[in-house]
C-alpha cells in the first residue's frame, strides 16, 4: 500500500504540472477535505473545482515536487509552483509542504502549508510587503479566492453540491 499511496501523490502532482484537472480529480476521494492558507476548509466537489480553476488560470504554471513519502494511511510532499498571479501580473514562486491522509487508494485529506505573507509579497507587491501579515489582507485574499471559486462553480455546474 505504501508504494500505491506514493504513486497517487506523484500522479496528482504530475497531473497538476500538466494542468490535467481530470486526472487530479481521479486521485481524490469522494469525501475529500482540503485546506491551505488561501482556501481553508474546502470539502467534496469544491476541492476538485478549485484544482480545475487553478489549472485553467495557471496558463504559465510550472511546478516541481519532491520528498514524496507515504505509509498505509498518510503521506507528505514538498512542491513548488511558479506562475503569474493574474490580478497583478506578478511572478510567484511558492514553497509548499503538503500532508495527506489516504483512503481507498485516494486522497481523502490534503493540507498545504505555506507562508501567506511570503506569498502576498510576491503576488501583491507593495500591499503584500506592507500589509500581507495583517488579518485584513489575509481575509481579503481568502474572500477574493472564495468568490472566484464560487463564480467558477457557477460556470461549471458539474461541481455544484
Amino acid at each position: 500500500m505504501t508504494g500505491d499511496n506514493v504513486a497517487v501523490i506523484e500522479r496528482f502532482y504530475t497531473a497538476f504540472g500538466e494542468r490535467d484537472h481530470a486526472t487530479m480529480a481521479a486521485c481524490l476521494h469522494r469525501d475529500i477535505h482540503f485546506s491551505d492558507p488561501v482556501f481553508p476548509g474546502l470539502r467534496g466537489p469544491r476541492v476538485a473545482a478549485m484544482w480545475h480553476m487553478l489549472c485553467e488560470q495557471g496558463t504559465d504554471l510550472t511546478l516541481t515536487f519532491s520528498e514524496v513519502a507515504a505509509d498505509a494511511d498518510t503521506g507528505a510532499a514538498h512542491w513548488e509552483p511558479r506562475y503569474t498571479f493574474g490580478p497583478t501580473g506578478r511572478a510567484v514562486h511558492n514553497r509548499i509542504d503538503a500532508s495527506f491522509r489516504l483512503s481507498d487508494g485516494a486522497i481523502i485529506d490534503h493540507v498545504d502549508a505555506f507562508d501567506l505573507w511570503a506569498w502576498s509579497r510576491m503576488a501583491l507587491g507593495f500591499t503584500g510587503v506592507a500589509l500581507g501579515w495583517s488579518p485584513t489582507v489575509r481575509n481579503k485574499v481568502r474572500s477574493t479566492a472564495a468568490r472566484s471559486l464560487d463564480r467558477f462553480i457557477r460556470d461549471h455546474p458539474e461541481y455544484a453540491t
